[in-house]
Parts: C-alpha cells; structure tokens; sequence
C-alpha cells in the first residue's frame, strides 16, 4: 500500500489485505490493534479470569468516541448492534398515518421498518428529488447519506433545509459515510450507522444519534436494565427510571465487538476525518478517470470514495479470482476506497477491466 502524507503514521503492518481489497462498502478490514484486542478478551472469556466478559467502560469509551467524530455530546449517542433496530425505534415512534419519504431503492434496512407498519404513508420518491418533495404533513424524511448501490451522495444541506420549512423531521444514515465524510450528527433528528465499514469496527456496533427534543418524543420501546439510569439497580423487575441521556435507547450489546470498536474508533480519530476523506475521495477519483480511458462512464457521484459503473456487475466474480475484491450491486460494480489503499491498488483494477 501507498499511503498518503497523512497516513504515514498508520504503522506498515496495521493492516494486512491479501488481496487487492476495494471493498469497504461491504465491510471494512479489521486494524491490527483491534484484532489483539478482541484476542485478549476472548481468552478472558474461556479461561475466566475476570468476573465479566467484558466492560461498561468500554462501551462509554466508544460512545464518547463516536460521539467526537459526528460532533455531536455524548449524551446524544446510543448503542446498538444493527441499523435495521434503530429505525425500527424511530418508525415505531410515529403516530399513526403519519407520511414518511424515503428515497427510490434504499438500502433496504432504513426502508423496511416503515414499510411493515401498515399504518404509515410511505412514499419513495427519486434521491434528487427528495428536497422537492419534502411538503406540508410529511412527518419524517429518511435517506442514506452515500447510497449504497451507487455511491451517490444525498444533498443533505437541501433536504435538511426543506424539512426545517415544513416541520419535517430527519432521519439520516451514515453507514457508507461513517468514517470518512465528516457529518455533524447534532443537525439531524435522528442518524444512525453501522459501524463495520468505514469505522472499521467489528460487526455488531451500531449507533443511534438523538436530538434532545426527537428523546422526548421517542418511547424507549425496547429497553432492558441497560438503558436504566441506574444500571446496577435495576437488573430485576421493570425499569423505573430510564436513563437521562440517549443511552435509555441503548440495546444489550457484545462485549467482544465494542471492545474491538475502542481500537478502530481511536485510529480514525488519530488519523483524522479529513486526511481520511482526501486520501479516499483522491482514489476514487484515479479510478474514475481510469474507467474514462476504458470507455466506461461510471454513476455520476462527485465527492464519493464510492464508483460504481453500470453494466460491470457481472465482472466481480472473475476479479475476485484475480485477487481484486470488490461487489456486485443493483447491476453495478461497486469499488470502495479506505485509508488502506493506494494507487497501485486502482491502476491493477483499471488494468484488470482493460484486459479483454
């Protein structure tokens, strides 16, 4: 790997690909750190030597962590292990024949828990007509701030605006933005992300953002002793009292996976949002002038560190046997560039492509 200037200070063995791993979109590879943290504390679990399989400490250092990195208190931030759990909580929220907007072809976690409540008026309209279509009664607007089919980065600045103009509230998630598009979490009513992408983190770490106001409004539908304000006294009987803080919307979470999380989120913050944004968005960028020299016109998706090309989808398989990892979606295929790639990573695959 070719780094650039500010990431020189990643250690040379912190990642160790295989391949030629263009693939973040679908999950991001596992830093070094992180793989002996989760390593030590599971031979604590099968010897043990410690009273608990993990810590709460643990969990509150991510919280604050993540909380750094969406500029947003950490009293604003929950916990979780899916997206799809959190947008339930927001759907499960809404009144009856409330009017939601989605964008056409979401992924499929932020959409399917409006649509199974029949109750709702869900309508999904084109990505870059969402703003537009944002009008008086629409009671939510939820969006992927990167989609994940394409790459295609929301307007986020003009759907926020059209919602604060009709009392609209938000629902943003980052899971494909997560870790290298610096966001300000506190602008929206609600974001959430999966972090095993471009946070690096195992899978099973999520997070939920919640505005102060969208908290009051927001039951904490599938609370347990976790989300008490008083943890260790509430372990039996029905919680009395919920936490002051977003973490009464917290879900019982794996030791394991946050313990892993504190490693990778302290890498991203060491290396910073925007040295990690040039660097991706520089590569992404190689690629697609590299498609342009091919023939190939890729999705329109200025700014993204994610290119997809129409029509290619079918040539993932053969790559993935040439040692080039990248995905297949909706027709396209998709390539995702992180903190551990360079140009030569790029150059092979636009060779790889060339090659009759």
């Amino acid at each position: 790997m070719t780094t650039s200037s500010p990431l020189r200070s990643l250690a040379p063995d912190e990642f160790a690909p295989r391949a030629t791993y263009l693939n973040t979109s679908s999950y991001g590879l596992t830093p070094r750190r992180t793989v002996e943290a989760l390593k030590a504390l599971a031979e604590q679990n099968a010897t043990g030597t410690t009273a608990n399989p993990g810590t709460f400490e643990s969990f509150e250092r991510v919280r604050e962590s993540y909380g750094r990195l969406m500029a947003v208190p950490a009293d604003r931030v929950a916990l979780g292990t899916s997206v799809s759990v959190h947008v339930a909580l927001v759907a499960g929220a809404l009144p009856s024949g409330s009017e939601v907007l989605l964008p056409e072809g979401d992924f499929a976690s932020l959409v399917t828990p409006f649509s199974v409540r029949r109750d709702l008026k869900v309508r999904h309209v084109p990505l870059a007509d969402l703003a537009a279509e944002v009008r008086p009664g629409t009671a939510l607007v939820a969006w992927s701030a990167v989609q994940s089919a394409d790459g295609r980065v929301a307007d986020d600045a003009a759907i926020r605006s059209a919602a604060a103009a009709h009392g609209t509230r938000t629902l943003v998630d980052l899971s494909q933005s997560a870790g290298w598009l610096p966001t300000p979490a506190g602008a929206y009513d609600y974001t959430v992300a999966g972090a095993y992408k471009y946070l690096l983190c195992p899978r099973g770490v999520s997070f939920l953002t919640v505005s102060e106001e969208a908290q009051e409004r927001t039951p904490p539908v599938q609370a347990g002793w976790v989300a008490a304000e008083d943890l260790w006294g509430s372990t039996y009987g029905p919680v009395t009292q919920f936490a002051r803080s977003a973490r009464r919307f917290d879900a019982a979470a794996p030791f394991l996976c946050y313990e892993g999380a504190v490693r990778s989120l302290a890498l991203v913050e060491a290396v910073g949002l925007d040295a990690i944004r040039a660097h991706d968005v520089a590569l992404a960028d190689r690629f697609r002038e590299g498609l342009r020299t091919l023939g190939h016109v890729p999705v329109p998706a200025p700014g993204s560190v994610v290119v997809a090309v129409p029509g290619l989808g079918g040539r993932a398989e053969a790559l993935a046997e040439a040692g080039i990892r990248v995905s297949a979606r909706a027709g396209n295929l998709r390539a995702s560039f992180h903190l551990y790639n360079g140009s030569a990573d790029v150059d092979r695959l636009v060779v790889a492509l060339g090659a009759p």
